[in-house]
């Protein structure tokens, strides 16, 4: 999807740290700094990078996100890595018999906003590509994170990971309304409301519409109600005036060819 719009860039808060520790691919860390800037994430750290750093891969596969990837710093060890942080949480698809708090990746969004409102430097830990973290890598964070999928099929990529974590961070503090109505003229005014029923129903007694008189007055409360619920503006009640006016002129004309018509008769012609 795009969207882009550099305009409406804001300045992130603060936020949990990235830490992948011993990524595998320079595409993999440049797909992680672009979910990353998707969800307002500025902080990687690496830890013994595979194939090295700087990556000319990485930053080509950012797409845009060059400011996190230049920005990214290089660690040891993943002690040195979240030596400055109060809280971390590990992502994880499995424990491996671990007695550790797991938690969803809604719930540690909501938990890592509290935190950061409180004060404190938080930190998620991702493993490489191949297996994850270790076990000791686990151990050192305080709370385990785990995506629910498909128990057929589970499997994530690190970007993939990162994305999913990073956006339920970005929506425990978004305040974007669930649902949003397009833009439309004012409502329409009550009385050309009734203007426009008075209208259409006029017209449907003179085409024949209503055959038995004593089911009129609940065709029309049937028809009212129906436009009442779409709750028209000002602009389609005007439309809905001159669809009327179209439809009853068109019957006292000759109706117009349409262009497909006018098109088909004049292959018709040069084929004779």
């Amino acid at each position: 999807m795009t969207g882009t719009d550099r305009s409406r860039a804001v300045a992130a808060g603060p936020a949990p740290a990235i830490v992948l520790v011993e990524p595998q691919l320079g595409e993999n860390i440049g797909f992680t700094a672009r979910a990353m800037n998707n969800c307002g994430l500025s902080d990687l750290r690496l830890v013994r990078p595979r194939d090295g750093w700087p990556n000319d891969k990485a930053l080509a596969a950012a797409s845009g996100a060059d400011a996190i990837i230049n920005g990214a710093r290089l660690f040891g060890s993943v002690e040195d890595a979240i030596a400055d942080l109060n809280r971390v949480y590990a992502a994880t698809a499995r424990l491996r018999d671990m007695h550790r708090s797991v938690v969803t990746a809604r719930q540690a969004a909501s938990e890592l906003r509290a935190h950061i409102g409180a004060g404190d430097s938080c930190g998620i830990l991702f493993g490489p590509e191949r297996m994850g973290l270790i076990n000791d890598h686990v151990a050192l964070a305080d709370i385990a994170i785990t995506i629910p999928l498909s128990p057929g099929f589970s499997s994530l990529n690190l970007g993939q990971s990162v994305m999913i974590i990073g956006y339920e961070w970005f929506q425990a503090g978004d305040d974007t309304p669930p649902r949003q109505l397009p833009e439309r003229s004012p409502p329409a005014a009550r009385k050309d409301l009734i203007a426009m029923f008075e209208h259409l129903e006029r017209e449907l007694d003179a085409s024949g519409f209503v055959i038995d008189p004593e089911k009129r007055p609940s065709m029309v409360r049937n028809l009212r109600t129906m436009f009442e619920r779409a709750e028209l503006s000002e602009q389609e009640v005007r439309t809905m005036r001159g669809l009327i006016v179209s439809l009853v002129e068109g019957r006292r004309r000759p109706r117009r060819k349409t262009l497909k018509e006018e098109n088909d008769k004049s292959e018709q012609g040069e084929g004779t």
